[in-house]
């Protein structure tokens, strides 16, 4: 059984590894997020959040469901280990 186990391991580790094989090299200025992404973010943002930080609007307006999501995934963790690791009166 243990076997088996390290076995299918060994065999998502190896599917992963195989799927970072096509992904663009860190900092690559030819990659899809570089060409695509990044600059609407920067030529748009003000004229369209009437933002002047452009961190601030990208996570505010931009993502902002996202980052609630996140912010609430954060919070819950938090809440569940101060539950789990309070002391208990006896």
């Amino acid at each position: 059984m243990k076997f088996f186990g390290f076995l299918i391991t060994l065999l998502t580790g190896a599917v992963l590894i195989y799927g970072t094989l096509d992904m663009p090299a860190y900092g690559d200025p030819d990659s899809p997020a570089s060409r695509h992404v990044s600059p609407r973010y920067i030529e748009m943002t003000e004229i369209e959040t009437a933002t002047p930080n452009m961190v601030t609007s990208i996570l505010a307006d931009y993502r902002g469901y996202d980052t609630m999501g996140e912010t609430t995934v954060i919070f819950t963790a938090g809440m569940s280990c101060i539950f789990l690791l309070r002391k208990r009166k006896s």
